[in-house]
Order: C-alpha cells, then sequence, then structure tokens
C-alpha cells in the first residue's frame, strides 16, 4: 500500500446520512468523507447498508435524512445523470452494457460521441484515457465477446469519459477470478495516483488490506468504525485483519440482537445430508459434497455471504433442485428418489426467503395459500374437485393459531404485511406432521416485532423436538438462535463453530476466508 497524496479537503462529505424503506433503516446516521487520490473500501456483511450508500451517492435514491456535500456545497444528487456531471461515477457489480453492441457503441451511449461524425474523436479520446492507465480496449469488439473483467475496464473508461472525479466500484471483484482481482487492485491505485478517488465497496476483508488506504465497516446500517491512512500503515497484516474482525463481527453499542437461552439438542441425529453436491448453471452456484447432521430439537445455523450457494442447499435437500450427487437422510429414511411433494409428506418441510415470488400467490386468497403444497390431496380436494367448505374450516384455525392478521380469509394474500404473509408461509409448513424444518432467511425484511415473533416460532419447532435448518446472512440472528453455526462459501461448507463465547469472531473469520 503506497500513501496517497495529500488531500486538505474531501470531495465529497456525508453528514448524517440516514435512509428508511418499510420496516427498515438501511442507513442510520452515517458521517463518510471521500478523499481524492485514496481508495476508500466500504466493508460490511450483507444487509450492512452499502448498497443503499451507494445508491444515494450515485442518485438512484434520495436520502431521508442528513446531507451531501459535493466540493464544499451542499448538493441534492437528483438522478444518475446528474450524479455523472457531479464527477460521480459508478461501475454497478452487474455490468450496464449492452452485450449486443460494439464497445464504441456502449461507450457513446448517452455521451457527446453519439453522432457517426464524433467517432473519431472519441477513439482519440479513450487512447488517452486508457493508455496510461495500462488499458487495453478494442473498440470494434462486441461486449457478449468480452471476459467480465474486460467488461468492467470498459466501464470504468466509460465513467472517465464523462470526466469523473469520484469512481464508485460496487462488488467489482464478486465474479473476477483471483488474477482479475488482483489487476483491478492495480488498476485502482494507477486512478488514485492520477488524483481520483476510488471507492470500492466489498465484503472480502483480504481486499480492503490489500486495496484500501481508507477503511470503513458499516452494520446493521450504522457506521461502526474507521481506519485512516496512518492507522493502516502502522499495523501490520495480523493486526489489520483483528482490528477489522473486531468492527465487522464484534458487538457495538445498538445492536439489536436479542438471546434467549437455548435448550440442549437431543443427540439422536433426525436430519443428515451426506455429500450433497448440486452441478453449477450460469444462472447459480454449485454444491460441493456438503455434509451435516442435524439433532432432534437443535437449530443448525448456515452463515455466509448471500449468493454463496445457499438458496441451491436449500432447494437441494428440499427437492426443488436436482442434486448430482450425496444422500439426504431423514430419521433413517433416503430422500434421495422422492420428489418435492413426497419430500414433504415424509416431513421435511421448506420455506423460501422469496415470499411473494416463490412462496405465495398474491392474487390468491388467504386460504388457498395455506394448502398450495397440498393441491388435489385429500381432505381439501377430492376427485380432481376443491372442497371450499374444509379448506375455509381450517384456513379459519391456522389464521387464528398462527395469529394472521387479515381482514378475513378471502383477502388476497398479497394485500397483507410481509409479516402476515411469513405467518402464512410458516403456517402452512408446520401444521401437518412436519419433522425437519428448512427456514431460508426467515425474517429478512420485517420489521423488529415480527422478526422477534418469527425467531420464537423457530425456537418453538426446536422445542418440540424437529430438526432445524436455519439459513441467515444476519450473523447476530444465528448468534441468538442456533446451537451450531456452519458456514457456506463458494458452494462449499468451510467450517462448523459450536455457538457460545467468541463464536461471532470465530464464524466472521470463516465467513471472509481466514481460519477459525
Amino acid at each position: 500500500m503506497t500513501q496517497p497524496p495529500n488531500s486538505p479537503s474531501p470531495i465529497i462529505v456525508l453528514e448524517g446520512i440516514t435512509k428508511r424503506f418499510p420496516g427498515i433503516v438501511a442507513n442510520d446516521r452515517i458521517d463518510l468523507e471521500i478523499r481524492a487520490g485514496e481508495v476508500h473500501v466500504l466493508l460490511g456483511e450483507n444487509g450492512a447498508g452499502k448498497s443503499t450508500l451507494i445508491g444515494l451517492l450515485s442518485g438512484l435514491q434520495q436520502p431521508d435524512g442528513g446531507r451531501i456535500l459535493v466540493g464544499g456545497s451542499e448538493t441534492a444528487i437528483r438522478s444518475p445523470s446528474h450524479a455523472l456531471s457531479l464527477g460521480i461515477g459508478t461501475v454497478f457489480q452487474h455490468t450496464m452494457l449492452v452485450p449486443t453492441l460494439t464497445v464504441a457503441e456502449n461507450l457513446a451511449l448517452g455521451g457527446r460521441w453519439w453522432q457517426r461524425p464524433r467517432i473519431a474523436e472519441l477513439t482519440a479520446r479513450v487512447a488517452e484515457i486508457a493508455g496510461p492507465l495500462g488499458i487495453e480496449i478494442n473498440l470494434g469488439a462486441r461486449v457478449s465477446e468480452l471476459s467480465l473483467g474486460e467488461q468492467q475496464q470498459v466501464e470504468i473508461v466509460r465513467a472517465l469519459l464523462r470526466d469523473s472525479r469520484m469512481l464508485i466500484l460496487d462488488e467489482a471483484t464478486s465474479m473476477l477470478t483471483p488474477q482479475g482481482a488482483a489487476e483491478l487492485g492495480a488498476l485502482m491505485r494507477r486512478l488514485v495516483e492520477r488524483g481520483l478517488a476510488v471507492v470500492f465497496i466489498t465484503h472480502k476483508l483480504g481486499e480492503a488490506a490489500d486495496f484500501g488506504d481508507r477503511v470503513s465497516v458499516l452494520k446493521l446500517g450504522r457506521k461502526v468504525g474507521e481506519l485512516p491512512p496512518e492507522r493502516l500503515r502502522s499495523l501490520d497484516r495480523g493486526a489489520l485483519v483483528d482490528e477489522i474482525v473486531a468492527m465487522m463481527f464484534g458487538r457495538h453499542a445498538g445492536d439489536e440482537a436479542v438471546t434467549i437461552p437455548l435448550r440442549a439438542a437431543d443427540n439422536g441425529v433426525l436430519l443428515d445430508v451426506r455429500d450433497l453436491s448440486v452441478a453449477a448453471s450460469s444462472e447459480a452456484p454449485g454444491l460441493e459434497a456438503i455434509s451435516f447432521s442435524i439433532g432432534r430439537g437443535e437449530i443448525l445455523g448456515i452463515a455466509g455471504i448471500d449468493g454463496n450457494g445457499q438458496k441451491q442447499l436449500a432447494e437441494a435437500l428440499a427437492g426443488q433442485r436436482a442434486a448430482s450427487g450425496g444422500s439426504v437422510i431423514l430419521a433413517g429414511e433416503e430422500l434421495d428418489a422422492l420428489n418435492v411433494g413426497e419430500r414433504r409428506r415424509k416431513g421435511l418441510r421448506y420455506l423460501t426467503d422469496d415470499r411473494l415470488g416463490e412462496g405465495t400467490v398474491a392474487s390468491f386468497p388467504v386460504s388457498i395459500n395455506y394448502f398450495l403444497k397440498q393441491v388435489g390431496e385429500s381432505p381439501y380436494w377430492r376427485s380432481g374437485v376443491v372442497r371450499t367448505g374444509a379448506i375455509d374450516v381450517r384456513a379459519r384455525e391456522l389464521t387464528r393459531h398462527y395469529d394472521v392478521r387479515t381482514p378475513g380469509i378471502a383477502t388476497p394474500v398479497g394485500r397483507l404485511s410481509g409479516g402476515n404473509i411469513q405467518k402464512v408461509l410458516i403456517a402452512r409448513e408446520l401444521a401437518e406432521s412436519a419433522r425437519a424444518v428448512i427456514f431460508n432467511k426467515p425474517t429478512y425484511g420485517l420489521d423488529l416485532a415480527n422478526t422477534l415473533a418469527t425467531r420464537q416460532r423457530v425456537r418453538d419447532v426446536a422445542e418440540q423436538g424437529l430438526a432445524v435448518l436455519l439459513i441467515s446472512t444476519d450473523l447476530d440472528e444465528l448468534l441468538c438462535m442456533c446451537h451450531r453455526i456452519a458456514v457456506i462459501s463458494q458452494g462449499r461448507l468451510v467450517g462448523t463453530v459450536a455457538n457460545g463465547a467468541g463464536a461471532g469472531e470465530r464464524v466472521g473469520r470463516l465467513m471472509i476466508g481466514l481460519a477459525a
């Protein structure tokens, strides 16, 4: 890490920035200074507030509180085009290029070079920008023919064509090879040496140590710490890792985690997963030889950065996704040859993280949504004909027992709040002879009251002697809910930690690729 050039005043200042969405404060009074000549790393888990903050800086959203100063003047960044005019360029995690167009056409979109006679001017300007940065750009190539790293370079050049003073790179290494990530790090260094400010968003601690001049850590929407350049330079790598891990995964004043003592799990294994594998696809990562067991009355947590195979694991267990190897055994019986409905009848239940898109049919009444996974089955259907009376009687019982707040069982489920839709899903999966339950991010997007109620419902399930697999990207949730926590990374389980003193730090280290 080289010492960045002196910058007496920041080019962007955030003061008390707050952004709220229904049921959640995504950014909570965040103060931040962004200086020319620095790579400013924003670190944090999923849900820490990084993406929201970038949305505010890039003009995609407006803050509900606080103010943004650009060049010392308070400024409302009204739109992405306004952000560009202020010199703020953003390269998002997923490319914004048009794959069917050439590089030149993508660079020209929205710019003054779109008119054909000015292509020569565009070519000269690209050479002027890309040459000193060591970037080779083939203007005639179609974007679809480029690697992900090459596409990122095109996006960076496009931002610089618009005279950006600050460049935001949002999870820019998430899809790159280690070599590609190293090349991007070298490019960032060349950019700041030319006087730009780079904001680099990541959840990888190693990248923060390797690339950053300043590191700010976000957690649960708040900024919980910052390491300025002089502090970074004073620490060796081991000490730096320890300090950042403490900020990312330690307890801080105001954290909302509520710890309730756990009943010891029965030693008898109820759900046994052995070497479960799933082939990777263009849309989803694969799974590689996943093995774990869950006892009666035990809650096993699955931690990890979102997108590392958690959903694929849940769907493979439930039978929604084909496994390429391994076995799923429930109460001593192999389920590998069984489909979703057959696994469900054996007592294996799955609550999806997508309540409206996958878990329910928004336009259908609450009553029917309770029985979506039992369509055609007795006693609610007979000879293919729905028995409305039987459904309505049972639906009223479930509504009362699970405290679903709805005007009536005929109300379309899509009109309910997120917390009440989640209650419908829980009622559907737990009402009939469940033995093992997979909860995939069960409190995501819920307000505090519904979060605590859902957590207690999960605990109640374990107290009844069921096996529970709890998948969550909220480490505090796992620490206050689980007997053990396993960490998934790039489709592999990289370690399991028994809950207790120091578990948060050990899990955090596994999540960011360090030994527990």
